[in-house]
């Protein structure tokens, strides 16, 4: 059973374009989950909330403590609204209590693979997409 495992694991690896790879996707998928919690937060109490972002310190903080690493093998780039960004290098998105949000983008790379993590800023709606480097 373990033999067949890993051949399926290794299988999996080679056609997915390896660890790297999946590492890109797997961060790319928990920055859009906690940005989706951010703005359920704001509807849910009411008041504005932020997602913050450090591109050289490569972390990122929720509410309510929910804060993660990215991790040193993927770059990584934010570009949202100059004016709520809490300290120079840092990004941030804030959601209001409709759902709206300032809108932004996080986007991680690596080895010529792309995704883009975007917020509209009407809607609130995060939405994830592969793009091109």
């Amino acid at each position: 059973m373990v033999i067949i495992a890993a051949a399926m694991l290794l299988g999996m690896m080679a056609t997915t374009g390896g660890t790297g790879r999946m590492q890109l996707h797997s961060s790319t998928k928990q920055i859009a989950a906690n940005l989706r919690y951010t703005r359920a937060q704001a509807i849910a109490t009411g008041q504005p909330q932020r997602f913050t972002i450090d591109p050289r310190a490569r972390t990122w903080q929720a509410p309510k403590g929910r804060h993660g690493t990215i991790p040193g093998a993927l770059e990584v780039n934010f570009t949202g609204a100059r004016q709520v960004q809490p300290q120079a290098g840092t990004g941030a998105i804030v959601f209001f209590d409709d759902g709206a949000s300032t809108g932004g983008r996080v986007q991680l790379a690596r080895d010529g693979a792309v995704w883009n993590v975007d917020v509209a800023w009407l809607t609130g709606e995060v939405t994830l997409e592969r793009a091109r480097q």
